[in-house]
């Protein structure tokens, strides 16, 4: 298992690897002003874990790239987010 989490930007694809969680989001969180420019995917496909915090991260990043006017799809969703997100009962548009 992962003990941090770590980012890559190429192109216009942002992919997180590691743990999605409280313990280790805040580096993401401080540069996710940077971190989202010109991003309009976001690859989750090496994430080991993810918590309610990782997905409120999500959903921020995720209106942060819509704010900039660009669609945003996020790829390799695991089912542990798919059941927060239904559990939470989130509309679909917040994790796309």
């Amino acid at each position: 298992m992962a003990d941090s989490l770590c980012w890559t930007r190429e192109g216009g694809r942002l992919s997180l690897q590691g743990e999605l969680d409280q313990d280790f989001l805040v580096p993401l969180w401080d540069a996710r002003e940077e971190v989202t420019q010109g991003i309009d995917t976001i690859d989750l496909s090496a994430i080991t874990r993810v918590d309610t915090a990782g997905v409120a991260l999500l959903m921020h990043l995720v209106a942060s790239i819509r704010q900039q006017g660009t669609s945003v799809s996020i790829v390799g969703k695991s089912e542990k987010m798919n059941t927060l997100v239904q559990l939470y009962n989130l509309p679909p548009d917040l994790i796309p």
